[in-house]
């Protein structure tokens, strides 16, 4: 496992979802707290999470983190507050069209998101379309699931036929809610269909997040190191899931909670408590604010 001295970092690369905040997707006020006080002392707080900037917004806020942020799992990174994108990275269209025929096919809920700024009815830029918008074919319970979980509003199209818009330049990414034991089969045509060209990835026990390959946390999480000049050395991600595995590798050193997988848990070089007992906060107050490691 790899040893780091508290005092040589600079930055804390931090998942959301599993990680920061509780099992009811709320962000403790013990965390908050924490959070702002380590800011307050200098350290970075980069925001790396799967999720939307409009679904992250309400949490980036309330700790204060400023800076570049990594959304989508790595296809965007935005400079926050002011909403600037510093790096896009989309899926093709063709991918968004096959995905939505997988859907079809298996009884499934599929949905996209578009770039931030692109109008849903044409494809074209529209600056009334402030965030991007969350497109999906029906509402059922997995999209209330979604909505309750992000507090994003989705618009119902034909996901086929914004695919077909000729002026839109592609997605940000496709996402399956699904049981998990269609995992595996979703993920297989995919492949059969793009190769390794198209990357999933699981987020959440029932979310097969669909991206460009090479898009990943720790890609995303290198464009803001080198846009801060951070060394990995200085860097710790905290993460829980499949697809903080990337950003492990990126940052020098890598934790997880204990509420994560056996398979996470084996990657990180310390595992910490649970995000049901804030253990995250529990273990930045030990090692970075009060000076005793836990």
């Amino acid at each position: 496992m790899r040893k780091f001295d508290p005092k040589k970092i600079k930055a804390l690369a931090i998942d959301l979802d599993g990680t920061i905040l509780l099992p009811n997707t709320t962000l403790g006020e013990r965390t908050k707290f924490c959070i702002k006080k380590l800011i307050s002392k200098g350290m970075e707080i980069i925001i790396a999470t799967g999720r939307a900037i409009e679904a992250s917004e309400r949490f980036r806020s309330a700790m204060g983190a400023e800076g570049p942020m990594v959304y989508f799992n790595g296809a965007e990174v935005v400079d926050m507050p002011s909403g600037k994108i510093l790096h896009t990275n989309l899926i093709g269209k063709d991918v968004v069209d096959f995905g939505t025929d997988i859907a079809r096919s298996l009884g499934i809920h599929y949905q996209v998101y578009l770039p931030a700024g692109i109008s849903p009815e044409t494809g074209k830029p529209d600056v009334r379309q402030k965030w991007e918008a969350l497109l999906i074919e029906k509402f059922g319970p997995d999209a209330q699931m979604y909505k309750n979980h992000t507090g994003i509003e989705p618009v119902i199209k034909d996901l086929k036929s914004v695919a077909a818009l000729p002026d839109l330049k592609g997605f940000i990414k496709g996402m399956f809610i699904a049981d998990p034991s269609l995992h595996d089969e979703i993920r297989q045509r995919i492949f059969e269909r793009f190769g390794d060209r198209i990357s999933v990835m699981r987020s959440f026990p029932t979310f097969l997040e669909v991206i460009n390959n090479g898009v990943s946390k720790g890609e995303g999480l290198k464009i803001v190191m080198e846009y801060k000049g951070l060394k990995p050395e200085e860097v710790i991600a905290f993460g829980d899931e499949e697809n903080d595995l990337p950003m492990f590798s990126a940052a020098g050193f890598a934790a997880a909670p204990e509420n994560a997988r056996v398979n996470i848990q084996k990657e990180a070089d310390l595992v910490y408590g649970s995000n049901a007992d804030e253990g995250l906060a529990e273990y930045l107050e030990g090692t970075f604010l009060y000076g005793v490691s836990l």
